[in-house]
């Protein structure tokens, strides 16, 4: 093998496996979490990849999916949130479609999926 072909050879591996989502994406997201009256709260986050407990305000790891994060959260004074957060595609989803796995290996583990960043929970007013 010639060394020109095996430069080329290692310039266009190199170009896929950069496409992929998957090896640039940590399989888990840090979302910050806060109650919408800024009291403390205990919440319940799931989703098909996991459970979490979080003492309401925090950043927490959350581990990437193609399903809503789930949370259940509860006051000190009793009232409670319950509700979803969805995931979206992110971008580089579209270069791994490109390159290599056309995004099947994404597909499978989710690290192509987004949560944001930050997440206010309503949270009712107390009466």
């Amino acid at each position: 093998m010639n060394k020109t072909l095996l430069a080329a050879t290692a310039v266009a591996a190199s170009i896929f496996v950069g496409g992929c989502a998957s090896l640039t994406n940590d399989a888990n997201v840090p979302i910050a979490f806060s109650m919408s009256d800024g009291t403390e709260a205990n919440c319940v986050m799931t989703n098909k990849r996991g459970q979490w407990t979080v003492a309401v305000p925090d950043t927490v790891m959350i581990r990437r999916s193609d399903d809503a994060l789930r949370y259940q959260c509860e006051t000190d004074d009793g009232r409670t949130a319950t509700g979803s957060i969805e995931s979206t595609i992110g971008a580089k989803i579209v270069a791994s479609a490109v390159f290599i796995d056309l995004g099947i290996t994404d597909a499978i583990t989710d690290k192509h999926r987004e949560y944001p960043a930050s997440y206010v929970i309503p949270l009712k007013k107390a009466q």
